[in-house]
């Protein structure tokens, strides 16, 4: 007969490695398979125009011009200055469809001749089908 309690009892224990590994699986799963799209990460001001908005079903290429005079093509920014570095990337992010829509969104503030600049990169490169994106104009408004 045992009278003291000198055996200790199962010690209940929860082993979370199983735990943290099935987390971390599951959080790499969610991050390779999201897209991360980030078109409006720059604010730019639109100069204004009278005419509406059209909705087009192809997904145009845009390229933004903040007033800086930073060029992006789709989310990438362009490294590098001049026109060529400007045509690398926009080479890079159309592929082969030189009849895709392309759509300058430029900063109202921006230089004139950096729209030109974009807009010469484009033609060189056999682009046709451009546009300047700008915002409606407010009634009244006298433009």
């Amino acid at each position: 007969m045992r009278i003291g309690n000198d055996r200790r009892g199962d010690e209940f224990e929860i082993n979370v490695i199983p735990l943290i590994d099935v987390l971390l699986t599951l959080l790499m799963f969610f991050v390779l398979t999201s897209t991360f799209i980030q078109h409006s990460r720059m604010q730019v001001t639109l100069p204004q125009a009278s005419t509406p908005d059209r909705d087009l079903d192809t997904q145009a290429l845009t390229i933004m011009i903040d007033r800086d005079g930073r060029f992006y093509v789709g989310s990438d920014e362009v490294m590098g200055e001049g026109i060529e570095a400007l045509k690398q990337t926009i080479a890079r992010n159309a592929g082969d469809d030189r009849a895709r829509p392309v759509t300058i969104r430029a900063d109202a503030m921006t230089p004139n001749q950096n729209v030109v600049t974009a807009m010469d990169a484009l033609g060189q490169l056999g682009f046709t089908r451009l546009s300047i994106a700008t915002t409606p104009s407010k009634p009244g408004n006298g433009r």
